[in-house]
C-alpha cells in the first residue's frame, strides 16, 4: 500500500498493473495506441493507488496544459449554466481541466479575458452565447484555437449551435395551427444571436402564412423583463416567448391583469428548463439539448487541439414539447390586431 501523504508514481501504476511506465504514460496522456484490455488494467491500476496526473509536468512534456477556457457574459440564465455544466463534464471525461471567466458585455472585456486565459495557457477555449456577438477575428490571436458557442452568421471560427430558427418556426407553426391569426413575439436582447436567430424564424413563419409580423416586444432573458411585457401584450391572442423565463414572467403578468393562459392567451416559450412542466400551466416549449450542445463543443475544440478531423460548424435539432400553456384560439379572447396580408 502506498504511504497516506505521497504522490502515487507512474512506477507505482505500472508494477502494479503489470505493464512497462511508457504505457502508463500513454493512457494518461490519451495516445490511441493502447489496446482496450491494457488500459483498462491501467485505469483500474490508477483508481486503486489513487493516482493523479502531475499536470505541470505533463505541459512540460507535452507542451499542452490539458486545460481549456471558456468565456461568458453571464451566468444567471438557464441556458448559459446548464452549458456550462455541460461542458464541465464532459472535458472532465476527456481529461481536461476547465476555467471560466466571466466577463463584462464589452468587446475589451472579452480581450481582457482572452488574455487571461492565454497568460494561464490555456490549450484553447469556448466562447460561449452572448459573448459571441463580440468577436473580432482581428482582435483574436492567431495561435488560440476556438470554439463558438452560437456564432453569428458568417462567423470565421468553429461553431456550435442549436436550431434556433427551426425550433421558433415549430413553435410559432403550432400557434398558428390552433387557430390563431397571429402571433405576438416576446424577443431577447438585441446583439444576442441566439435571439435574432428565433426572432428570424418566428418572423419567417408568419411570412410564409402571409401574415403580417407585430411589432417586437424585447426583454432581456429574465422573468422580470417577461412581468413588465405583460402591458404591451395584453391584447395579444397568442405569444411565443424567446425563453422560458420572459415566459413565466409575462404568464404571471397576464394573470394579474386578468387574463387566462391559456384561454384567453396561449404563451410558447424556448429552452424547456427543468421548472417548465410545472409552471401553471404546464409550459409549451421548444427543448434545447444543453448536453448535446456542450458535449459537442468540447469535442470539437480537443480534436483541434489534438489535430483530428471535425466539422466546422455543426447544428444541434431542437424539439417542440407540448405542454398546456398553449391551445385552440377562442373566439371570445382578444386577439393581436395584426390582420393577414
Amino acid at each position: 500500500m502506498v504511504s497516506e501523504g505521497r504522490r502515487v508514481s507512474m512506477a507505482q501504476v505500472a508494477a502494479r498493473a503489470g505493464v512497462s511506465g511508457q504505457t502508463v504514460s500513454r493512457v494518461v496522456n490519451g495516445s490511441p495506441r493502447v489496446d482496450p484490455a491494457t488500459r483498462a488494467r491501467v485505469e483500474e491500476a490508477m483508481a486503486e493507488l489513487g493516482y493523479r496526473p502531475h499536470r505541470a509536468a505533463r505541459a512540460l512534456r507535452t507542451g499542452r496544459s490539458h486545460t481549456i477556457g471558456l468565456v461568458v457574459t453571464t451566468l444567471a440564465t438557464v441556458g448559459n449554466s446548464r452549458t456550462l455544466q455541460g461542458v464541465a463534464e464532459t472535458a472532465a471525461e476527456r481529461g481536461y481541466a476547465l476555467t471560466v471567466v466571466t466577463a463584462g458585455p464589452t468587446a475589451a472585456a472579452i480581450d481582457g479575458a482572452f488574455d487571461t486565459l492565454r497568460d494561464q495557457g490555456v490549450d484553447g477555449l469556448i466562447v460561449l452565447n452572448e459573448a459571441s456577438a463580440l468577436l473580432d477575428r482581428d482582435r483574436v490571436p492567431g495561435d488560440l484555437r476556438l470554439v463558438v458557442i452560437d456564432a453569428p452568421h458568417g462567423s470565421p471560427f468553429r461553431s456550435v449551435q442549436s436550431d434556433h430558427a427551426g425550433g421558433a418556426a415549430a413553435a410559432t407553426g403550432r400557434l398558428l395551427a390552433l387557430g390563431h391569426p397571429s402571433v405576438d413575439h416576446l424577443a431577447g436582447p438585441e446583439g444576442s444571436y441566439a435571439a435574432a436567430e428565433r426572432e428570424r424564424g418566428w418572423r419567417e413563419t408568419l411570412e410564409r402564412a402571409g401574415i403580417a409580423a407585430p411589432p417586437v416586444v424585447r426583454g432581456d432573458w429574465s422573468a422580470d423583463s417577461g412581468y413588465a411585457a405583460a402591458s404591451a401584450l395584453a391584447t395579444a391572442g397568442a405569444v411565443f416567448c424567446a425563453n422560458d423565463q420572459m415566459a413565466l414572467g409575462l404568464i404571471r403578468g397576464l394573470t394579474e391583469s386578468g387574463r387566462r393562459v391559456p384561454e384567453d392567451v396561449s404563451v410558447v416559450g424556448f429552452d424547456d428548463v427543468p421548472d417548465a412542466a410545472n409552471y401553471r400551466p404546464p409550459l409549451t416549449t421548444v427543448r434545447q439539448d444543453f448536453t448535446a450542445l456542450a458535449r459537442t463543443a468540447v469535442a470539437a475544440l480537443v480534436a483541434d487541439i489534438e489535430a483530428a478531423p471535425a466539422p466546422a460548424a455543426s447544428v444541434i435539432p431542437t424539439e417542440l414539447v407540448l405542454r398546456e400553456s398553449a391551445a385552440a384560439a377562442s373566439f371570445g379572447a382578444a386577439v393581436s390586431p395584426h390582420p393577414p396580408r
